[in-house]
């Protein structure tokens, strides 16, 4: 029987199919992304820029249940070694990257509506506009964007580090928790 629900030492399915259905998607956006900013103007390019707005109200959505899920799943305990500073960092990280998780997709919704763009999620649901058409704004939108994907990219390359030293290094379960059921 598979652990639906977090434990203190185990993740329980949905965070975990949560987690990595996101870092998938991530993973996409960053490429979708990439390549609309860099592709010629064309009916690719308006594409591209669609898929990307739709992964990112995905991500957004995806994001928000997991953040539900871990409300009424706490998170399973790090190893009781981890030195305290380690325990603040862990959570400033996390509760950074979520930050940024929501924001980044708002601040696109953002970008969208000032660019006076409409805009459907996957060609099918329409998003309205939160704000007035401004270039200006839109100008001002994008650059946050981009700083906070800057910001996202550094701390999502800690994420993968951490993890990577808790595997190798440390040899403790704090990855293996993500990749597996924890019920021995």
């Amino acid at each position: 029987m598979v652990n639906i629900r977090n434990t203190a030492v185990s993740w329980g399915l949905p965070a975990r199919l949560l987690h990595w259905s996101i870092a998938a998607l991530l993973l996409c956006q960053i490429i979708v992304g990439w390549l609309a900013r860099s592709w010629h103007l064309s009916p690719a390019k308006l594409h591209l820029f669609v898929w990307h707005k739709s992964l990112g109200m995905l991500i957004l959505a995806l994001v928000l249940a997991r953040l539900g899920w871990r409300l009424l799943n706490p998170a399973p305990r790090l190893p009781r070694e981890t030195p305290k500073w380690k325990r603040v960092a862990s959570h400033a990280s996390h509760a950074l990257l979520y930050a940024l998780l929501i924001a980044m997709p708002l601040d696109g919704w953002l970008i969208n509506s000032a660019s006076g763009i409409p805009f459907r999620i996957f060609w099918l649901l329409p998003l309205p506009g939160i704000i007035h058409a401004d270039s200006g704004l839109a100008e001002l939108f994008k650059l946050a964007h981009f700083w906070m994907f800057v910001g996202f990219t550094g701390l999502l390359t800690l994420h993968v580090a951490a993890a990577l030293h808790h595997h190798f290094v440390l040899r403790d379960e704090v990855l293996g928790r993500m990749l597996r059921d924890g019920r021995s």
